[in-house]
């Protein structure tokens, strides 16, 4: 017994020993790596100022009084700050009404892209049929051809049938180059699809159209939000075909910033970007909401499965 615990007693004591691991020496970086990194920083830096420099001198602009906005040489940092743009904009009665043209108009497509475009990019991918390879040819064909061309066309059709300046005639036409884009976006995510989701549902007595509606559309309900977001920004920002195609009563908000504070000798810039801030907010709130759906549908028909 003795013996036994006296062999015993060193493996205790070896166990009780803390064990110190012996450190990693510090790989350092070698330098051609850190000068490509230096290079991708300074670019990403500097392409970062080229897109936000507009949108600070937008916020510098409409916080500035008037008698300091043609300064030269300018004031980045505007050592006297002014709200009377952004109440001038709010005392605005006529820029609400263009605002409200714009949310329906903009909401109004974006519903009727994303719905046709769910048909038409279904039917192209999970079906066969003859002239199915012409017909998405022609869709996407159709983005070939300069928006004035269509413009054109557009009026004299509108004008033949008595619809201009109307709601319709604004929604048609935006939907006319928004809706190929989606179609070829949605057509890639259901690509990723397997067929073997839509057999089982088949072999559950679901139709093609309950197949759509319950099994496929929420799987690419990403992709979805993405075309309708792409559609929304596309007919809120469009300015060539409202001019043209609207009127006063269906005015939507480019041409109608345009009208309101650009004149023939004079344009007051620092309630222009006060404005332009304004409108701006719906697009960002839409953004913030649908960030990740967003990503997440650009990517989805990128890799097939």
């Amino acid at each position: 017994m003795t013996t036994a615990t006296t062999l015993e007693a060193p493996r205790t004591e070896e166990r009780s020993r803390p064990r110190h691991r012996a450190r990693r020496p510090r790989t350092r970086l070698r330098p051609d790596l850190v000068r490509s990194r230096a290079l991708a920083w300074t670019a990403v830096t500097v392409m970062g100022m080229f897109g936000l420099l507009p949108l600070y001198w937008m916020v510098v602009t409409a916080l500035s009084p008037a008698d300091r906005v043609f300064r030269f040489p300018p004031d980045f940092l505007p050592d006297s700050v002014t709200f009377a743009n952004f109440r001038a904009v709010a005392d605005n009665g006529p820029l609400f009404h263009y605002l409200t043209n714009s949310v329906i108009v903009s909401l109004t497509t974006s519903v009727l892209s994303v719905v046709i475009s769910t048909y038409m990019g279904y039917s192209f991918s999970k079906f066969r049929y003859r002239g199915r390879r012409s017909l998405m040819n022609f869709v996407l064909a159709s983005q070939m051809f300069p928006q004035t061309l269509l413009l054109i066309t557009l009026y004299a059709l509108f004008r033949q049938f008595g619809m201009l300046g109307s709601y319709t005639a604004l929604i048609l036409s935006f939907s006319t180059f928004t809706m190929p884009l989606c179609v070829w976006m949605l057509k890639g995510i259901f690509d990723t699809i397997p067929d073997a989701l839509l057999e089982a549902a088949a072999i559950d007595g679901a139709s093609r159209w309950r197949t759509l509606h319950t099994v496929v559309a929420p799987l690419a309900a990403p992709g979805m939000a993405a075309a309708g977001l792409f559609s929304f920004v596309r007919g809120w920002n469009d300015f060539v075909f409202a001019l043209t195609l609207s009127d006063k009563s269906t005015m939507t908000l480019p041409p109608g910033l345009v009208n309101t504070y650009i004149g023939e000798f004079q344009t007051s810039w620092p309630t222009l970007m006060a404005a332009s801030l304004v409108v701006s907010l719906p697009v960002v709130v839409a953004f913030m909401f649908l960030q990740r759906f967003l990503v997440g549908g650009l990517t989805a028909g990128a890799v097939k499965s």
